[in-house]
């Protein structure tokens, strides 16, 4: 019960404004409590699967279409143009720094997966292996998914070649999905969907385990969850622990890494808002929760002066739409910032948020629709842009 749409899609794929303000700022001295937003204004459109973003401090942006494996780039008026291109495979996971433009380019069943970069523009090369690393190592064995303390005659009825197509209680396995990045001074971290860690990429190519997340926090199976999933009724009143998965990685300005994570499993609102945001000390690999209860967190952005944490939930909100919501600084319970429709990724950049919208929309056939947007959202209420102080 790991990864039925979003992540799992890609394989799937490859067979087949309302606004809630914040309260007032008060003076602008107030940098712990949510800006007000200004009216959202559509950069570019006509994407499919726009899941990572990454902006450069000129104002250009590098967009991925995932599923049709485009790495996009985006002027400051909106002129898009493929960057980088990997037919019948995915791109995603993209960062940059200093003009160096990093990128995953992963296999459709996640039997490979390389760490890109391109430098100034140039030709898309290697950096690191990153399916060998997951290949050799598999990090996340340390954990156990799935029931806990069920009885093994019961445990014998679950059939694994069956839905959910998963044991009654299993260890981490093979499996590599780089799904987020973040380029800093010292390496670029990846965020892996499929092997439920964060990885630290070396410049020259090392690739080490900076954490594995802990399993998430267990759901009970109710009679209504067995039902809905199949499961035999002796199931009924154990928990179950889904796999953790890290959808987006950013520096805080605390020194730690904070990271957004889907709860595995459904990842919409059906068995409830399990998303969450986790931080994550580099030197030591410790986790800590920050918040959770978000409807499928699939993108941060931290403030490096007002430590405020923007979340993007791609099926977030009372319908499930999408919205994006904001943790002012020490705190643990996030508020709606803003309703966005299917938002995935978000980056912070000179005092407004760069949002991908209409990101993951199937249509008829369960395929995403090419109508995913570039969004950028004016921090600071509509009367300045930035001026609540928040910049990339």
């Amino acid at each position: 019960m790991k990864k039925p749409l979003l992540v799992a899609a890609v394989s799937a794929i490859a067979l087949a404004a309302m606004t809630v303000a914040a309260p007032a700022l008060a003076g602008g001295r107030d940098r712990s409590s949510p800006p007000q937003t200004g009216t959202p204004v559509t950069l570019t459109d006509g994407l499919t699967s726009p899941l990572s973003l990454a902006v450069q401090r000129d104002g250009t942006v590098y967009t991925t279409q995932n599923f049709i494996g485009q790495l996009t780039q985006v002027t400051r008026s909106g002129t898009a143009s493929v960057a980088a291109s990997a037919p019948g495979q995915e791109i995603g996971a993209v960062s940059e720094r200093g003009g160096t433009v990093y990128y995953a380019q992963n296999a459709m069943d996640h039997s490979s997966s390389s760490l890109m970069k391109m430098d100034n523009g140039g030709a898309p090369t290697p950096v690191a292996d990153l399916w060998a690393y997951e290949n050799s190592a598999n990090p996340d064995q340390i954990n156990t998914y799935g029931f806990e303390g069920l009885p093994q005659a019961c445990a014998d009825q679950i059939d694994p070649s069956a839905p959910p197509y998963q044991p009654a209680s299993y260890t981490g396995v093979i499996d590599t999905h780089a799904y987020g990045s973040v380029a800093l001074d010292d390496a670029v971290y990846v965020a892996d969907a499929g092997g439920n860690d964060i990885l630290r990429v070396d410049y020259d190519g090392t690739v080490s385990t900076t954490a594995v997340l802990p399993p998430a926090d267990p759901i009970v199976a109710t009679a209504e969850v067995v039902a809905q999933f199949g499961l035999p009724t002796c199931t009924t009143g154990y928990n179950y622990r889904f796999e953790p998965v890290p959808t987006d990685v950013e520096l805080g300005p605390d020194g730690w890494l904070y990271v957004t994570s889907l709860p595995g499993g459904p990842e919409s609102q059906e068995l409830g808002a399990r998303g969450s945001v986790v931080k994550v000390d580099p030197d030591s690999g410790e986790v800590v929760k920050v918040a959770s209860g978000f409807g499928g967190a699939t993108g941060l952005a931290v403030s490096p002066k007002s430590g405020i944490i923007y979340v993007a939930e791609l099926f977030g909100g009372p319908t499930g739409s999408g919205q994006i919501s904001v943790i002012p600084r020490g705190a643990s319970t996030p508020s709606v910032l803003l309703a966005l429709s299917s938002p995935a990724a978000i980056e912070l950049h000179k005092g407004s948020l760069y949002v991908t919208t209409d990101s993951f929309v199937p249509d008829a056939t369960g395929n995403p629709q090419p109508i995913g947007k570039v969004t950028i959202v004016p921090l600071g209420g509509p009367g300045g842009q930035g001026s609540h102080d928040d910049s990339d």
